[in-house]
């Protein structure tokens, strides 16, 4: 589209306790990146102390105490964006740093919610720190931990030089049979270019399927692509999540693979949907409207490109809970019309998305 966007790219940054978000934080506020920002925080209980853990710098800290920014604080974050907003000129880029029992979901919605909101700032991505060490004692039974990694654009398996990297490929497959999409990173001490955490430019489906043109096929028992290390061109396919009754949590996973859980509660997972051609836009509206509205809690997040019959252009739309926007993604041009569905949430039926996605389609 031919207008510059001038919003404000946020990036929402997350993770379960003690997974380094910190020392992220002190990263990203003290290298030589070009980049002004304005970092809100929050954490719980009266007296917030994780200032005095941050590095003193020029920055601007905004700190929000008397419960976490995603419940009592809602309306606060609202406050202080719009109170930051009015130095527009003092900043390029807004970081959120949750606490780390927070479900970064209603943060997020915030920006799909709020239409002044929607008009000044944009999500840059949600950036969620995972401690590659510790997250298997938590993952089960945290649903926080799991609405982290759910909700993440980018994934960070940090403190990686704690487990082997036999571990590391395990944890790596488990997370992405619950985020197909997340760009997942490896990291020691939250080592990595800022580049990846400040400038992801919101989630790019387009993207996704350059990295990955086999990301859809998971279905395939015999080659699951969704296990592919594509930044060191390899893939790992000895472990295929097929396998797996996720409703009863029961996988038959090769031993070496048992020393952690025998029974994964794989509740939360992604289920991506492709069609090649139009689609019908009021079966597809009436469809996916009821689906958010009765099924919405359990649907953390919701992301596509549509082909529309007798639309020129592609639709984007993202989505959050039962909220969502759809977008102008310009001409289809010499492109393949298709259309492509991504639901990441809580007891997804496949088989039920699958047939209600094919009666909208031509």
């Amino acid at each position: 589209m031919a207008t510059e966007d001038t919003r404000v790219p946020v990036t929402i940054l997350t993770g379960f306790l003690g997974a380094g978000k910190t020392t992220l934080l002190n990263r990203i506020l003290t290298e030589e990146h070009g980049l002004r920002i304005a970092v809100i925080e929050n954490e719980f209980g009266e007296i917030g102390i994780d200032h005095e853990l941050v590095i003193n710098t020029d920055e601007e800290l905004f700190e929000m105490n008397n419960g976490c920014i995603c419940c009592t604080v809602r309306g606060d974050l609202i406050r202080i964006l719009g109170n930051l907003m009015k130095r527009r000129d003092k900043f390029d880029h807004i970081l959120i740093e949750t606490t780390g029992l927070a479900d970064p979901g209603p943060v997020v919605q915030t920006f799909f919610a709020d239409e002044e909101m929607q008009d000044k700032l944009k999500v840059n991505a949600v950036v969620t720190l995972v401690d590659a060490k510790h997250i298997l004692l938590h993952i089960d039974d945290s649903e926080e931990a799991k609405e982290q990694i759910a909700f993440a654009d980018v994934i960070i398996l940090n403190k990686s030089d704690l487990v082997t990297p036999a571990e590391l490929d395990s944890l790596e497959r488990r997370i992405r049979g619950m985020n197909a999409l997340a760009k997942i990173h490896r990291t020691t001490n939250a080592q990595l270019p800022i580049a990846n955490v400040l400038d992801v430019g919101g989630f790019n489906l387009d993207r996704a399927m350059e990295l990955d043109p086999h990301f859809l096929e998971e279905e395939d028992d015999e080659h699951d692509h969704s296990h592919c290390d594509h930044e060191h061109g390899h893939c790992e396919h000895d472990h295929d999540h097929s396998d797996c009754d996720h409703e009863h949590g029961d996988c038959k996973h090769e031993e070496h693979h048992h020393h952690h859980h025998h029974h994964h509660d794989e509740t939360v997972t992604s289920v991506a949907l492709e069609h090649v051609g139009d689609c019908d836009g009021e079966k597809l509206n009436a469809w996916l409207s009821e689906l958010l509205r009765t099924k919405g809690q359990d649907i953390f997040r919701t992301k596509g490109i549509v082909a529309v019959r007798n639309n020129p252009k592609r639709i984007v739309f993202q989505g959050v809970h039962m909220i969502m926007n759809a977008a102008d993604g310009g001409p289809w041009g010499e492109r393949q019309r298709k259309s492509v569905l991504v639901f990441i949430g809580r007891h997804l039926d496949r088989a039920e998305l699958t047939k209600a996605f094919q009666a909208c389609t031509l």
